[in-house]
């Protein structure tokens, strides 16, 4: 090197170091070129692709909507990472790839690296912080029961030795069987394999009840139609906060995906995208109508969004 490329390259490198932490030397290179990047980073940056986890049932949190494209709460949640992922590396020369997961496959796919985030309704609890890393809380739910309109049942008690749906893998599985071991209800769980498949056997009077996440069970009636034609018991049964799953010991993504919620917080965009998707209407026109829980509201004030 000469004389005249070594100062070239020296001044290079005083203006990267001058221009703070987010020049794009301090995103993943050193001044030779050499990669720093390691774990899910890494593989993102050297397939130019992030692989998200998506159901095709569990609305309006993440579904299949218009062309069968993935669609829904979750899915804004995790866009909204990607575009942080894209900073992260300087390039907007990224696909995003979908894959379809369901309560079985979910964990291990991201366990084994197939799924890069999973974009879906799932459960924050210390059993599967054991295998994956999540997301701050962006919703909390708990286990009820929905019934016809025509039971006669005010409460889970009510349905002592009845039949329930139960969507396979979830933490409703597990709620029904603690009640069942506390109070020796003797209900009677029929798994399924997702909550469209749960809902249709309630539909068609092959079950008692369906036992799901609050907002599933409501979402679940309102896309069908006949949502007068279904009731949710008021009792809770579990306590569920949601959280995106991406896989466990990486610290420089899960620092960038904490700080992808705490900029959304900040500019309101976790208000909007939840309103868009609770409050407004669905692309199939209904609304929901579930306005935002005290324990929500309180976790996206301490993310940064402030109150009104």
């Amino acid at each position: 090197m000469n004389v005249k490329t070594l100062k070239a390259v020296m001044m290079a490198l005083a203006v990267g170091l001058a221009s703070g932490p987010l020049a794009p030397l301090a995103r993943g290179q050193d001044a030779v070129g050499v990669e720093r990047l390691t774990g899910t980073l890494k593989k993102i940056k050297d397939t130019g692709a992030v692989t998200i986890g998506f159901r095709d049932a569990s609305v309006p949190f993440s579904y299949l909507g218009s062309g069968r494209r993935p669609i829904g709460y979750s899915i804004d949640l995790c866009l909204a990472i990607v575009e942080q992922v894209k900073a992260e590396l300087g390039t907007d020369d990224l696909k995003v790839k979908y894959l379809p997961v369901n309560p079985q496959t979910r964990i291990p796919l991201v366990v084994d690296g197939a799924v890069d985030l999973e974009c879906g309704s799932t459960t924050n609890n210390a059993e599967r912080q054991k295998q994956v890393a999540f997301s701050p809380i962006f919703f909390v739910s708990g286990t009820k029961l929905m019934v016809k309109r025509t039971s006669n049942a005010k409460s889970y008690r009510d349905l002592r030795g009845r039949i329930i749906a139960v969507t396979e893998g979830t933490t409703n599985e597990a709620a029904i069987k603690a009640i069942n071991v506390r109070e020796g209800l003797d209900l009677k769980p029929v798994l399924f394999r997702d909550h469209d498949q749960s809902f249709a056997a309630l539909a068609a009077g092959k079950v008692d009840a369906w036992a799901g996440d609050d907002a599933l069970l409501y979402a679940q009636a309102a896309e069908s139609g006949n949502a007068r034609d279904f009731k949710v018991l008021s009792d809770y049964l579990s306590y569920d906060p949601y959280g995106i799953m991406y896989r466990k010991g990486d610290p420089a993504f899960d620092a960038l995906v904490k700080r992808t919620f705490e900029t959304l917080a900040e500019d309101r965009e976790l208000a909007r995208i939840y309103e868009q998707w609770f409050i407004r209407k669905l692309p199939s026109g209904k609304s929901l109508g579930i306005g935002m829980s005290p324990q929500l509201l309180s976790i996206f004030e301490s993310m940064g969004q402030p109150t009104e």
